[in-house]
């Protein structure tokens, strides 16, 4: 969906999920629904600018600007909006080989960003010097599966958070990929890497069952799929392997979806998995309706910046 159709039009008009298994439905607002809107990005990779008229099939696309006027709309039309990153942030542009991830951080604390989970290119720099970036970012990073204890980010990176929109409490935990064979060593220093699917399971245990949460989200950078490794675990295969995760947003492999893609989890029940490709250009967008006994409703949409 392009931008201006996109303010043109509501993405209820695409239909919606019931999420629990009951398939797709139409879904009309009442006074009694609560909306909560998901805003995301991922593998944005320093892209400030808009890409040139040159610039092939992404020619006049993205830029920060242009995200912050749609971020901008989007919340004036429902103030009950998260805004959330998949990881790699950093590495693509000369303007993080200049200044090492500051500006990244500056314009996505700007746009009031609520969290990123971490990518295997936000250690470009090496764990120092994403350490040394963080007074530039004003929110919060989420990764339950990196183990920093022993590293200068130990208790600089929360293994969830959560946000409370229109007395719905949201849930969200990050997964990072291996960086083991990806990354170089020294880069990452001791970080140690925890299976994602067992911290998941642990992670939904704490925001259901402790923490009560009625939306349960994970940012993720381990990647939609891997067809040509199927022992790697993706997306799609922590979705089916788990259970209690509503939306898995995604980063790692650059992956374009138009619109979430519903998977049934382990309890056969559906739950999104969503990913807006990379460099910007793309806003993922998914609207959660919660009715009087807060059963959820939900539609996204992908809108080309």
């Amino acid at each position: 969906m392009k931008r201006r159709d996109f303010l043109q039009k509501t993405s209820v008009a695409t239909g919606a999920l019931t999420l629990g298994g009951l398939g797709l439905q139409s879904f009309t607002t009442t006074s009694k629904t609560s909306k909560i809107t998901i805003l995301h990005t991922n593998d944005v990779h320093s892209h400030i600018d808009v890409f040139g008229p040159e610039d092939g099939r992404n020619a006049n696309k993205g830029g920060v600007a242009r995200r912050a006027s749609l971020i901008e709309s989007i919340r004036n039309e429902n103030p009950n909006t998260l805004l959330l990153d998949a990881g790699d942030i950093f590495q693509g542009t000369p303007y993080f080989n200049y200044y090492g991830g500051e500006l990244e951080f500056k314009l996505m604390s700007m746009l009031k960003y609520d969290a990123s989970t971490i990518g295997n290119h936000d250690f470009d720099n090496g764990i120092d010097g994403l350490y040394a970036q963080l007074p530039h970012a004003k929110f919060d990073f989420i990764c339950s599966n990196y183990d920093f204890s022993n590293t200068v980010m130990n208790m600089h990176v929360k293994p969830y958070r959560i946000f409370k929109k229109d007395n719905i409490k949201i849930g969200v935990f990050g997964l990072g990929i291996e960086l083991d064979g990806l990354v170089d060593k020294n880069m990452y220093k001791e970080t140690k890497y925890l299976d994602p699917i067992e911290t998941a399971q642990e992670m939904t245990r704490i925001l259901k069952d402790d923490e009560t949460c009625d939306l349960i989200i994970c940012l993720s950078h381990l990647g939609y799929d891997f067809r040509d490794n199927p022992n790697k675990i993706s997306d799609l295969k922590l979705a089916a392997a788990t259970k209690n995760i509503d939306l898995i947003i995604g980063g790692h492999t650059h992956t374009f979806l138009s619109k979430p893609t519903i998977v049934k989890n382990i309890e056969d029940k559906n739950m999104l998995v969503n990913q807006v490709g990379c460099y910007g250009i793309n806003l993922g967008r998914i609207d959660f309706y919660f009715d009087s006994e807060k059963k959820i409703t939900a539609n996204g949409v992908a809108i080309t910046v």
